[in-house]
């Protein structure tokens, strides 16, 4: 089966998620999954369904447990394929699937430090992507109050995973968020 389009999948996600915040972060993973898709070769449309679906299920599920499992059988129901819904399965440590593909490792990688990256960009005076750093993400890193639900130890494993060095990890992700800064509630780039 096809990747579904991105039309197709907004109007799958007005349905089923309920606050600009949770889309800002669909959003700002979408960015980065378009981003690292170039950069490795795979398929753009398809990481990028897989960035705005991967926490679809969050604010319906009924445990946080259940999240992302809850979803996956949502997924199927509305023909996305199993590739993009075994990605969206192994986002997550606590489902005990194995990360196998170049997409899903990527996945796991960007989803926590796009969010983390994201609140930073908001507590800048700036209020902008071009203000935050390699430094300045790792000195919100080392703050463990700072968007303390956030696991620092998922988005250094994430950036192993990828054989990525996180400073440039940082970066890649930062930049590939740039053109979408205003969507996600950032100042735009000069």
């Amino acid at each position: 089966m096809d990747v579904m389009s991105r039309e197709q999948t907004l109007e799958f996600l007005q349905t089923h998620v309920k606050t600009e915040m949770l889309m800002k972060h669909l959003f700002a993973v979408e960015a980065s999954m378009r981003g690292y898709a170039r950069k490795f070769g795979g398929d753009e449309e398809q990481w990028a369904i897989a960035g705005l679906l991967h926490d679809f299920d969050w604010e319906i599920c009924p445990t946080p447990e259940d999240h992302p499992t809850y979803g996956a059988q949502i997924l199927r129901d509305h023909g996305y394929p199993e590739d993009i819904i075994r990605a969206v399965l192994t986002h997550g440590e606590h489902t005990g699937i194995p990360r196998e593909s170049q997409m899903e490792h990527t996945l796991f990688a960007v989803d926590e430090l796009s969010g983390f990256i994201r609140a930073v960009g908001l507590v800048r005076p700036s209020k902008s992507l071009d203000d935050v750093t390699p430094k300045s993400v790792r000195r919100k890193l080392k703050d463990k109050n700072f968007a303390k639900d956030v696991s620092r130890d998922d988005i250094q494993k994430g950036a192993d995973e990828l054989g990525i060095d996180l400073d440039e990890h940082i970066t890649f992700i930062v930049e590939s968020m740039k053109p979408i800064a205003e969507q996600i509630g950032l100042a735009p780039s000069a």
